[in-house]
């Protein structure tokens, strides 16, 4: 992502802490007054590990808006559009940065060095403005139409599609997928997480899940654990092209990946509903 995050502590070599890294999710992934006490790899490892968390926290303020409104008179379109808002707010739209710089490098069509140059720029060029309306559009229209079927499952699925969005950086930090530069957040958590333990996570949130929707029946169900898998999987498709695009990842693709799989949840979601 563009904007780096605040300066980090030096490495330490204590033991790591129960909490550590839970703050280096929270202070790296959102701009709650959360201060990251270490910074080295351990502590990168719990971080990523730990993801999933912060899509918790995150979805779960963005469905609490979108009831909140409801509740008041506001229609779905409305409770949409807020519920799509509050993460870009909760991120400082790093996250929506990253995706835009993503597509402007996927689409520029240039040698690995080159595109991540202009992913660096600060400026947005055409793919990444088209990318972004393209998917604030969806993740609001998605929100929008759950919200109207029911205002459980609207936000049964913002929770879930924030949940998959960090989801999707959990298994992107796995052993084997190398950092596209020697500096940033990219090269912190590239390869950090072990692949067991990045599988293990990824069962149990799916399995979580698909627990939380079975209060809206079966089929619910169902289709929350497969939009979960499905997002991973367009996640996966992504990372995997960006990594032979780029040499790598990098934050501005953290960030691609996180609202890619994210979108792709709700788009899911939505259908059949």
């Amino acid at each position: 992502m563009s904007t780096p995050p605040p300066p980090p502590p030096p490495p330490s070599s204590s033991p790591p802490q129960p909490l550590d890294g839970l703050r280096f999710a929270f202070g790296t992934l959102t701009v709650l007054p959360v201060r990251v006490t270490r910074w080295d790899r351990r502590a990168a490892r719990a971080g990523m590990l730990s993801a999933p968390v912060v899509g918790l926290v995150v979805g779960g303020c963005a469905a609490g808006l979108g009831l909140l409104l409801l509740f008041l008179g506001a229609s779905p379109l409305l409770a949409g559009v807020a519920s799509t808002a509050v993460p870009a707010v909760l991120t400082r739209g790093l996250h929506l940065d990253g995706l835009a710089d993503t597509a402007d490098g996927l689409g520029s069509g240039k040698p690995a060095e080159d595109a991540l140059r202009i992913m660096k720029q600060s400026d947005i060029g055409p793919f990444g403005v088209l990318t972004l309306v393209l998917v604030l559009l969806a993740q609001a229209a998605a929100l929008a139409q759950l919200y109207d079927a029911s205002w459980a499952r609207g936000a049964i699925a913002a929770v879930t599609a924030a949940v998959a969005g960090r989801l999707a950086l959990t298994l992107a930090a796995r052993a084997g997928v190398p950092a596209a530069r020697p500096e940033g957040l990219g090269a912190a958590v590239a390869g950090v997480v072990p692949a067991p333990g990045a599988l293990a996570v990824t069962a149990a949130c799916t399995l979580a899940a698909a627990a939380c929707a079975w209060a809206l029946g079966g089929y619910d169900s169902v289709r929350t654990a497969v939009a979960v898998v499905l997002a991973l999987a367009v996640g996966e498709l992504l990372l995997r092209h960006c990594t032979r695009r780029f040499g790598g990842v990098t934050g501005d693709v953290f960030g691609g990946l996180a609202e890619t799989a994210t979108t792709t949840a709700l788009v899911v979601l939505c259908l059949g509903s």
